[in-house]
């Protein structure tokens, strides 16, 4: 089932940051997904089925963005190489 949130926006600020509505909206999604994820409260395979992309290129845009993908703890290395 799919949800749609409304955002009200001053048009003076999507002018300020020179993008239309649809691309403040794919900004915000994306904002969003990598903010849940740097949180814990959505993985990266979640993140990139919600924005239409592939893992690697979620994890990347994480990556840029900040986030930590890998702990240096055991669980860590253990959870992941067991996806290889």
């Amino acid at each position: 089932m799919q949800q749609t949130v409304t955002i009200d926006c001053p048009a003076e600020l999507l002018m300020g940051i020179h993008l239309n509505a649809e691309d403040f909206a794919d900004y915000l999604k994306k904002q969003a997904a990598v903010s849940l994820f740097k949180e814990g409260k959505l993985s990266s395979g979640s993140a990139a089925a919600w924005l239409g992309i592939n893992r690697v290129a979620f994890l990347r845009m994480a990556f840029d963005a900040g986030a930590t993908l890998l702990e240096d703890s055991n669980d860590d290395f253990q959870r992941e190489t067991a996806l290889l």
